[in-house]
């Protein structure tokens, strides 16, 4: 299943939770749909970290692709307060449009994106990178956390 890149979830669990929102949506969040708008600033963070990191891959000429092989480990920017920023991003993404969609079924799409970069999409990066740096790796991991 490496067709299921992280962009490519990240959009199914928008279908799902957009979905959800109108045939299932569970409960109500915020009585006042103006106050579901506090989602807008994740979804700008979001938007800004994956934006940020693609830039620093792109101008260090590495690869962005989970499912290929690294072939430089980046540990600057915001790589140093996070080992996955566009990961984080995405997460940011789907829990700020979960707000908007003011319904907490909706919070299915933040769970599944999560469970599968958790289990999936990060230890298998994480594999690729130690193989790939070795102690460099190892040494970066232990001093950076997974998400923040």
């Amino acid at each position: 299943m490496k067709w299921l890149i992280p962009p490519v979830l990240v959009a199914l669990c928008l279908l799902l939770m957009t979905t959800l929102s109108y045939t299932y949506p569970i409960k109500v969040i915020f009585q006042n749909t103006a106050t579901s708008f506090i989602g807008v600033p994740l979804i700008i963070t979001g938007l800004s970290f994956i934006l940020i990191t693609a830039y620093k891959f792109k101008k260090v000429e590495t690869n962005i692709h989970t499912f290929h092989e690294p072939n430089k480990l980046v540990t600057s920017g915001l790589f140093q307060v996070s080992r996955n920023p566009i990961y984080l991003g995405f997460l940011l993404i789907l829990i700020g449009a979960a707000i908007m969609l003011n319904a907490i079924s909706t919070f299915l799409g933040p769970i599944i994106f999560f469970l599968a970069a958790n289990f999936w999409y990060i230890p298998f990066e994480e594999k690729a990178a130690m193989n790939q740096f070795g102690d460099e790796y190892h040494e970066y991991k232990n001093t950076v956390r997974r998400w923040v």
